[in-house]
C-alpha cells in the first residue's frame, strides 16, 4: 500500500515539475476578434490626425439627419431672406399642449424671453423697465396687433435664427421647445390665460 502512495507522489510530483518547464506552451492562441481584444484606444479630445493618415476621417458629429431622442427633425427653412418669407407657411407641428407640457413652455417663455418681453408679454421685461433698465430699445410687445398676425411659423423662424436685437436661441432651446413656447405666446395672443403664479421667474 506504501508502494502505491509513493509511486503516485512520485508521479504527481514529476508531473507538476514538468508543468513549470519552459517547453510549456505560453501563446494563448488564436483570437477570434483582434480588433475587439486589442482595441486601439483613443482620448476623447485627442487628435485625429492619425486617422487621417490611413484615410479614415473621423469628426466626431452624429450623422446627418440624426435627432436626438424626443426631440424633433431640425429646422430645415435657411437664415436668409426667402427662408424668412417660407418661414410664414410654416405650421406648429405640435399637438394642443397638455396641461403639463403648457406649464413646461410657461416655464422655458419666462426663462428665456421674459427678461426682454416680459412677465405678461407686453414688452416690458427687466431688462427694459419702462425704459429704466439697461436695455437701450424697447423689446417687442408681444400682444401688439402686428405680432398676433405674425405666423407661427414666422415667429419660430425668429427664435431660431435671432431677429433685429434678438439672438438665436437654438442652442438654449431644443426644437420641440421653440415650438412649445410659440404654443403659449400664440394661447395668449388669443386670449386665453395661463397661470404662472407658480413660475414667477420673471418679476
Amino acid at each position: 500500500m506504501k508502494k502505491v502512495f509513493l509511486i503516485a507522489g512520485l508521479i504527481t510530483t514529476t508531473m507538476a515539475m514538468m508543468s513549470c518547464g519552459d517547453k510549456v506552451r505560453r501563446d494563448p492562441g488564436k483570437v477570434y476578434m483582434p480588433d475587439m481584444a486589442y482595441s486601439r484606444a483613443y482620448e476623447t479630445y485627442a487628435s485625429t490626425e492619425n486617422l487621417d493618415q490611413k484615410g479614415i476621417h473621423y469628426n466626431a458629429l452624429p450623422v446627418n439627419g440624426t435627432v436626438a431622442r424626443g426631440d424633433m427633425p431640425a429646422y430645415s427653412l435657411q437664415n436668409d431672406s426667402a427662408g424668412y418669407v417660407a418661414s410664414a407657411s410654416v405650421k406648429n407641428p405640435l399637438p394642443a399642449l397638455s396641461v403639463e407640457d403648457n406649464t413646461e413652455a410657461v416655464r422655458l417663455y419666462l426663462i428665456n424671453c421674459g427678461i426682454c418681453h416680459g412677465k405678461k408679454l407686453d414688452g416690458n421685461g427687466p431688462l427694459w423697465n419702462d425704459g429704466n433698465g439697461p436695455y437701450p430699445a424697447a423689446p417687442k410687445n408681444l400682444l401688439a396687433d402686428d405680432m398676433k398676425a405674425l405666423p407661427e411659423g414666422t415667429m419660430f423662424h425668429s427664435a431660431t435664427y435671432g431677429k433685429g436685437q434678438m439672438g438665436s436661441y437654438a442652442s438654449q432651446l431644443s426644437t420641440k421647445q421653440r415650438w412649445m413656447v410659440i404654443h403659449y405666446i400664440k394661447s395668449m395672443q388669443a386670449g386665453k390665460t395661463v397661470s404662472t403664479d407658480s413660475l414667477a421667474v420673471v418679476k
